[in-house]
């Protein structure tokens, strides 16, 4: 078969003939894959940089964690794979598959996941968002973001706030359901001007963090409290695009009713886990394929893959390899 392969770390990856993997017990089954999403967890777990990988993973070997595929009656789905992903065939876990829409095709079943992973189980776990809340999505042009916007206003979200440096984005972000929209390229003093205001007209209730660095030390700044009472507010870090540290001062955590918390492989329960696969992401699949999830891929070749491995993808959208 055809596959994805890595050789050596930091090499980039090869189309080349490898053997078909095979499954080792009987909860794996052997599968046809047709569509896999290029994810930067995908890059940083393949180079060993994701916190969840190993840095001293065997060379040679396929690539991927998940895609579309079909069993071999035939059934379409969206499955997380045992062996990598990104080749013509791969074996998958039984409890780790979510049957497909006949309405929604390959390439944005393929991207979706990933997305919703990062933005629906911070919003109902962590965050445990309620109906009428404020929402500030901290990093929302990119793709998960821009599916968070969505997600948030359909679990309920009275007002989004987004952030995010590239304009037309930000500009595209109100379409999907945003209310109001901070440019981060702005000087500091400015992004805090807007925040603070934000937050003194109708006080946030729940921020999703995918940029983590400056961003966030400036919108815990805009929290601090005075000695009043004070809101609930949950601050869920899900990426950390802009620094892995940041300095937080203790009267942050004093001043306001603040929950600090992570979403990520590692901080949901088994039980949340499986909620993903039974209730979450079936839901998901089905507003996308009525059209009331809206998502952007630019769909390559496997053939393809080193050359495409780096490609600048324009905000908001999502690489997929069609196998």
């Amino acid at each position: 078969m055809k596959a994805a392969v890595i050789y050596r770390k930091g090499e980039l990856p090869q189309c080349v003939d490898f053997p078909e993997p095979t499954a080792h017990d009987s909860n794996e089954v052997l599968v046809t894959v047709k569509a896999v999403a290029i994810k930067h967890f995908d890059k940083g777990h393949a180079s060993g940089k994701h916190y969840s990988g190993d840095a001293s993973q065997k060379s040679g070997r396929v690539i991927g964690g998940d895609g579309v595929c079909l069993l071999e009656d035939g059934t379409r789905v969206y499955a997380v794979g045992v062996s990598g992903m990104l080749a013509e065939k791969a074996t998958i876990g039984k409890d780790r598959i979510v049957k497909l829409p006949a309405e929604l095709d390959d390439a944005t079943a393929a991207a979706l996941p990933n997305a919703v992973i990062g933005a629906a189980m911070g919003l109902r776990f962590k965050a445990d968002i309620q109906p009428g809340d404020v929402v500030l999505i901290n990093g929302a042009t990119g793709f998960t973001g821009r599916v968070a916007v969505q997600i948030a206003k359909y679990y309920g979200a009275k007002r989004v706030i987004v952030t995010g440096r590239n304009r037309q984005s930000l500009d595209d972000l109100l379409t999907l359901g945003a209310d109001e929209a901070v440019s981060i390229v702005q000087d500091d003093e400015q992004i805090k001007a807007q925040l603070k205001a934000f937050h003194a007209q109708t006080p946030i209730d729940v921020i999703i963090d995918y940029l983590w660095g400056n961003t966030a030390e400036m919108i815990f700044s805009c929290l601090m409290g005075d000695g009043s009472f004070t809101n609930k507010i949950r601050y869920v870090s899900v990426g950390s695009v802009t620094g892995d540290l940041i300095q937080l001062s203790a009267a942050n955590l004093r001043s306001a009713d603040l929950q600090l918390t992570g979403s990520g492989l590692g901080a949901w329960s088994k039980q949340q886990i499986g909620l993903l696969f039974t209730e979450i992401l079936p839901e998901m699949f089905q507003l996308a394929a009525k059209g009331q999830l809206n998502a952007e891929t630019i769909t390559v070749k496997l053939a393809d893959i080193a050359e495409l491995w780096n490609l600048d993808v324009p905000d908001g959208k999502r690489l997929v390899v069609i196998i």
